[in-house]
């Protein structure tokens, strides 16, 4: 199964909700095929293909013929390759060979609006996201985590949307489900680290607060690992690494050295190839050796 958010698996538990309804609001390409149909094989790139140019001008649902037997049959099918084109609830148009190329996109053109240039619904989360948008941005993300829940990019950016509205539990608990080899991947990691931060953030004073207690005694290791987390919290990360090598050089055992892991779980939020990064791994290279 593709991890296009335009690809999904159509069930008889699904087909009415996923095929039948949404169809009212964007096309649905059905394809009914299986394993042992060579014909089957050589259309399935052509459309995987097709959907992905379209953009989300059409969804394709998937149905293997030999696990979908009930839905197969109640969809009239007696050949493999079956392609039906849904919309508005009703079978508009189909084939059941391996039409070349020109011809699918023959069948598409009257039925489908090409959204090539319209913003893909990823990208469109993505900048709702940066808009500020949390909840516009959820709900992108999760329609397409239901159109493709092995779509592990997607599950990820909504564990990191979840722990921005405040919800860590669900958060970790995304992040719990990925197989062990994700949970190694860089946006992994990195939600990872900044899960830990939050939740040693606990009820953190002020920033103000904290800022004059420092006025007060630059070298005070409560306010300086509590001040860091608050800049880290804030995306003033620079600040951050910089107020934890501070607490390192005056007091590295404070806390059982709580200032050199919190400066590496920074380290992994942002990832190695941020430069601040790379200027304060340095710092703290040296500050061991």
């Amino acid at each position: 199964m593709s991890n296009s958010p335009f690809i999904f698996e159509a069930t008889i538990d699904n087909f009415q909700e996923k095929v039948m309804d949404a169809s009212a609001n964007t096309p649905i390409l059905v394809d009914v095929w299986a394993d042992w149909c060579a014909p089957c094989k050589q259309l399935m790139p052509i459309l995987e293909k097709l959907v992905e140019e379209y953009n989300g001008g059409f969804l394709l649902a998937k149905v293997n013929a030999d696990e979908q037997q009930q839905l197969t049959a109640s969809l009239g099918v007696r050949s493999l390759p079956t392609v039906i084109l849904v919309k508005n609830g009703q079978a508009v148009d189909g084939f059941n060979s391996a039409l070349p190329e020109g011809e699918v996109r023959k069948l598409l053109e009257p039925h489908v609006e090409k959204a090539e240039d319209q913003e893909a619904p990823y990208d469109q989360a993505h900048r709702l996201w940066e808009e500020g948008d949390l909840d516009g941005a959820l709900a992108i993300f999760s329609q397409l985590n239901q159109q493709n829940p092995d779509d592990l990019k997607v599950l990820i950016d909504l564990a990191q949307i979840k722990a921005e509205q405040g919800d860590l539990d669900t958060a970790e608990q995304v992040l719990e489900s990925l197989p062990p080899e994700e949970k190694l991947q860089p946006k992994a990691k990195q939600l990872a680290a900044r899960l830990k931060i939050l939740r040693q953030a606990g009820e953190l004073p002020p920033i103000k607060d904290l800022e004059m207690a420092l006025e007060q005694d630059p070298n005070d290791p409560d306010a300086l690992h509590q001040l860091s987390m608050q800049y880290a919290l804030n995306d003033r990360n620079a600040e951050a690494m910089d107020l934890l090598i501070r607490l390192m050089q005056t007091n590295a055992g404070y806390k059982d050295g709580i200032a050199k892991t919190s400066l590496v779980e920074l380290f992994e939020k942002l990832g190695n190839n941020n430069p601040d990064v790379r200027t304060y791994r340095r710092k703290l290279y040296t500050l061991m050796h």
